[in-house]
């Protein structure tokens, strides 16, 4: 890492041979990851960490890029955890910084069996809970700390943390960082650590701000880029659905009743509470996350949906960007995104690591316009709008409609 303004000297992207992927162990995983990976029933790599892992564990920095859903966690965990020394009391040898409290909890609970694994420790740091138990982890040693800056500034300031031994940093979903203005706040905490740290960042976009803070703090990195047509959310069908005001919340309901796991997006805390409302009288199990919820509240219906026991997630766009789920089928977007990349990223919690998963995004008659330009940014011009209505029996299988939408036979 360094504080130079100069731009880094960079290599060009790195691209996958054609031919089976490699193995995790010709990555040059330890096996006693591998073995935890296989007990997880992961063991081919997926794009980015086909790309990623190897000049990573070969000591390199490494930008990332890759959209959401392409297992980066793994991509910057594996070499992470290897690289790591033992850490002494408040000062860890390794942080990941995260830009939401969700998106910290589910990669300290992806990481922690793998830690395990190598005799490392994860310890959690995020806003919204007392500082206590964090305090106490600290002070007993903590190897990998994975936080949001806030409140690993916080605890700084108090003395409780100190970076000065940290011999890894991973900077994850560094575009969303700079979208919600964070990047201050993770520069900060850069400078608080030792110029020879190993610096990963990941990001689904290297550019503007992003590209800004890899040529102050990522020096001679190797960008591992998978493209745009790599297989992380290809496999996924859109549909575009004109629905009736007062028939739109029965369209969501018929949905759920025939999926396994939906996320539905609104705009505003108020109709995700009143969606919510209106499904459990229609017979629909699902819980609300946005900002009025209290963090339990949102950890324990994360927790409830991650493995399974919910079926339904009502969200809003900011407390949605840290649901990174598994087996997402369907996502809905019941009041249209703002925006293309907001779209791409509500969609991109189905049809991950190339899964495959559909997003349906509704129409009302005076979005219609609004919802043509969107499907001209997303190049999605060629699928058209189609009226619906809940008793429609097409509804019972999304994935089957879109076939044949796109085959001319519905």
């Amino acid at each position: 890492m360094t504080d130079s303004n100069e731009p880094p000297a960079t290599d060009d992207d790195l691209e996958l041979d054609d031919g089976p992927p490699p193995t995790f162990a010709e990555l040059g995983v330890d096996k006693r990851l591998v073995d935890t990976l296989a007990e997880r029933n992961i063991t081919v790599p997926t794009p980015i960490q086909a790309l990623s892992i190897g000049p990573a564990l070969e000591g390199h920095n490494v930008c990332g890029k890759a959209k959401t859903g392409s297992g980066k966690t793994i991509a910057f965990g594996l070499p992470t955890l290897m690289h790591l020394d033992k850490g002494q009391a408040r000062q860890p040898t390794g942080v990941v910084l995260v830009p939401t409290r969700e998106l910290a909890q589910q990669v300290a609970s992806e990481l922690e069996d793998l830690a395990e694994a190598v005799e490392r420790s994860v310890v959690c740091i995020h806003g919204g809970v007392s500082m206590k138990g964090q305090v106490d982890a600290l002070r007993a040693g903590a190897d990998l700390v994975v936080a949001t800056p806030g409140r690993l500034i916080d605890l700084c300031d108090q003395g409780e943390a100190d970076l000065s031994q940290v011999k890894d940093v991973v900077i994850d979903e560094a575009d969303r960082m700079a979208d919600m203005g964070f990047l201050p706040q993770v520069e900060w905490v850069l400078r608080q650590m030792p110029d020879r740290t190993r610096t990963l960042l990941f990001s689904a976009t290297l550019d503007g701000e992003v590209r800004g803070l890899v040529n102050a703090y990522v020096k001679e990195h190797v960008t591992a880029a998978v493209s745009e047509s790599a297989p992380t959310v290809d496999a996924m069908h859109h549909l575009f659905l004109l629905v009736h005001g007062m028939d739109r919340d029965k369209v969501v309901a018929t949905i759920c009743e025939h999926t396994d796991k939906v996320i539905v997006f609104c705009r505003t805390k108020r109709g995700a509470s009143s969606l919510c409302q209106a499904l459990s009288k229609l017979g629909i199990d699902a819980a609300e996350i946005h900002g009025d919820r209290r963090q339990s509240e949102r950890e324990k219906a994360l927790e409830r949906f991650t493995d399974g026991r919910l079926p339904v997630l009502v969200a809003t766009d900011v407390a949605a960007r840290g649901i990174h789920v598994d087996d997402v089928n369907v996502v809905i977007h019941y009041d249209p995104p703002e925006n293309h990349k907001t779209y791409l990223h509500r969609s991109g919690r189905t049809a991950r690591a190339g899964a495959s998963g559909v997003a349906v995004t509704f129409v009302l008659w005076d979005q219609e316009l609004e919802v043509r330009r969107l499907k001209r940014r997303l190049q999605l011009d060629d699928l058209p709008i189609v009226r619906i209505f809940s008793n429609d029996d097409r509804l019972h299988d999304l994935a089957a409609f879109a076939d044949a939408l796109e085959a001319g036979e519905a």
